[in-house]
């Protein structure tokens, strides 16, 4: 059963995939979250293919600024770049762990510490750092809450979904075999709803950026001057309509409230790790 089911599962990732990758490229999405949405996809297959094309596809021409505007596009938007690059991170962690037998204290504590350092360094601040005023220590500065408190919740669903799988499915706990990569998807799919509200936190308060567009200058002038070029933000060079971004608004949040929520983020994650590692034992 489990095997016909995992055989259906990743040949529509394989479909999905494809499609997210081919699509994209006539989508005025920023590069990295069109990267970011073909990642999300080859995690969470089908389900990441629809989430692209009900939240980030443009449904006609020019209307991309407006139809991305929505807050829970942005939310979206902001989650799945958070689990993009974290996942990537946490996935080389649980292959290295596993390669070398780590315990599971050890293990998570690697996941943890390259996904968060992969999503931070690299997929938030160094890929987006246009939204820091092109500044890489300013963007590691402005992304590193946002980026902590999101991979918390991620990461803490996904402890826990990998720690009951892998008790269930021992294969899973092997990279080689198929049952791990099922599990993997399982867990980035759950870690992916556990980090949406609180990215719905962060983009309220104009803490972490969500969709974005990027138009080749020529036809974002054509559209600047209609109804859907409302909302829009301007680039500097070759690319115009970067809508959303860390510094297009100011924080609205104050720095006790932040406190709260990073403190409420560990303690979830340490119930959960906690959960993981008394399972597990």
């Amino acid at each position: 059963m489990l095997s016909g089911v995992m055989l259906l599962w990743f040949v529509l990732t394989a479909i999905s995939v494809v499609f997210v990758a081919l699509d994209s490229i006539r989508t005025p999405e920023s590069p990295v979250l069109k990267w970011g949405f073909i990642l999300l996809t080859a995690y969470t297959g089908p389900v990441g293919a629809f989430l692209y094309v009900l939240g980030c596809r443009e449904p006609l021409p020019g209307l991309h600024e407006q139809y991305t505007a929505t807050r829970w596009r942005q939310v979206l938007g902001s989650t799945m770049h958070c689990v993009a690059g974290d996942g990537l991170g946490i996935l080389v962690g649980a292959i290295i762990g596993s390669m070398i037998h780590l315990s599971r204290a050890a293990e998570i504590g690697l996941e943890y510490l390259l996904g968060f350092g992969f999503g931070w360094t690299i997929f938030q601040a160094l890929f987006m750092k246009d939204s820091s005023g092109g500044s890489f220590i300013k963007a590691l500065k402005n992304t590193f809450i946002p980026e902590l408190v999101s991979m918390n919740y991620l990461m803490a669903a996904m402890v826990v979904v990998t720690t009951v799988g892998m008790g269930l499915v021992p294969e899973a706990s092997d990279p080689s075999t198929a049952e791990f990569w099922f599990l993997m998807s399982m867990a980035l799919l759950t870690g992916f709803v556990a980090a949406f509200p609180i990215n719905w936190w962060l983009v309220s308060r104009h803490l972490k950026h969500g969709m974005m567009t990027v138009r080749p200058a020529e036809e974002a002038a054509h559209i600047e001057g209609s109804e859907h070029m409302a909302h829009a933000a301007h680039a500097t060079g070759h690319d115009a309509g970067l809508h959303s971004g860390h510094g297009n608004a100011k924080a609205q949040v104050s720095s006790a409230e932040i406190g709260k929520v990073v403190i409420v983020s560990f303690v979830v994650l340490g119930l959960c790790v906690a959960f993981a590692l008394s399972y597990g034992g």
